[in-house]
């Protein structure tokens, strides 16, 4: 530090009133961070897939200053059962407003898909709560719209197909599993939350990245779920990363969602070239 630079900071203290006094600005509370993000239903457009059955109500999230002539990722998000219906709004509940979220988006411009399962259907048709089960022969009529939607989507716009990822929580935890077993070259990553699949599948996609989340005191979706296929994973020959809550029950996506290094390493994964 030069004797001149000294001198000046020390004339500006000199300057100051002797009254004068300093007040550092609050630091935000978790709550005025949620209250400022983006309302998702705002930002997310409202549409619709297919028809009679098969009919889907999905929201997409398109880039941050889209520019059609780049490819982006996409990031496919499948919700829990409380979110289920035909509103197409409840599926943003969770994990919408972080998606909205503008410093994320700056972050990571991408298209964000979330579909709504409808009431009484599943992303996987099995139950929830058991400690194991075996992938059903064919996906569910919820789960075939949603890989449909994936193909129109990559049709209408420029998807870069090594940067496709599948997010869920509870049940789109397991519909996340069930993509990764039926179409182990879809995804360039997956984080499955608070879910389970079928082990004997690992094999198929070792080498997917997949980053594994659940709470250890999970009272409705068994904690050996996720353990149960990281094991697999991991006898397979692959590298999962598994992150267990100490104490946590089955919320376990909101601390997931507010970590910013998770979404760092999924947008960092590329399919490999074939």
């Amino acid at each position: 530090m030069t004797r001149r630079f000294m001198f000046a900071l020390l004339a500006l203290a000199v300057c100051q009133p002797m009254n004068a006094q300093t007040t550092e600005k609050p630091k935000a509370s978790a709550e005025d961070k949620e209250a400022a993000k983006a309302d998702p239903l705002k930002v997310f457009e409202a549409r619709t897939f297919g028809e009679g059955d098969g009919k889907l109500p999905y929201r997409l999230l398109k880039p941050l200053n889209y520019d059609s002539k780049q490819q982006y990722p996409l990031v496919l998000f499948l919700h829990g059962a409380g979110e289920r219906g035909s509103d197409n709004e409840r599926q943003l509940i969770h994990g919408g407003k972080d998606f909205a979220d503008e410093g994320f988006r700056k972050r990571h411009p991408a298209f964000i898909v979330a579909p709504q399962c409808p009431e009484e259907k599943k992303w996987v048709d099995v139950p929830w709560d058991s400690e194991a089960h075996k992938m059903p022969a064919e996906p569910s009529l919820p789960m075939k719209s949603v890989l449909k939607l994936l193909e129109a989507l990559r049709k209408e716009f420029p998807i870069d197909a090594k940067r496709i990822y599948g997010v869920g929580l509870s049940m789109g935890g397991y519909g996340t599993w069930d993509i990764l077993q039926r179409r182990p070259e879809l995804l360039a990553a997956a984080v499955p939350i608070c879910g389970g699949g079928d082990p004997d599948y690992a094999e198929g996609f070792k080498s997917t990245p997949v980053w594994v989340f659940h709470g250890g005191a999970d009272p409705v979706v068994p904690v050996s779920r996720s353990r149960d296929m990281v094991k697999a994973l991991e006898a397979a020959g692959g590298r999962p990363i598994y992150t267990e809550y100490e104490g946590v029950d089955h919320n376990s996506w909101t601390r997931t969602f507010d970590n910013r290094l998770v979404w760092d390493w999924m947008f960092a994964q590329h399919k490999q070239a074939n």
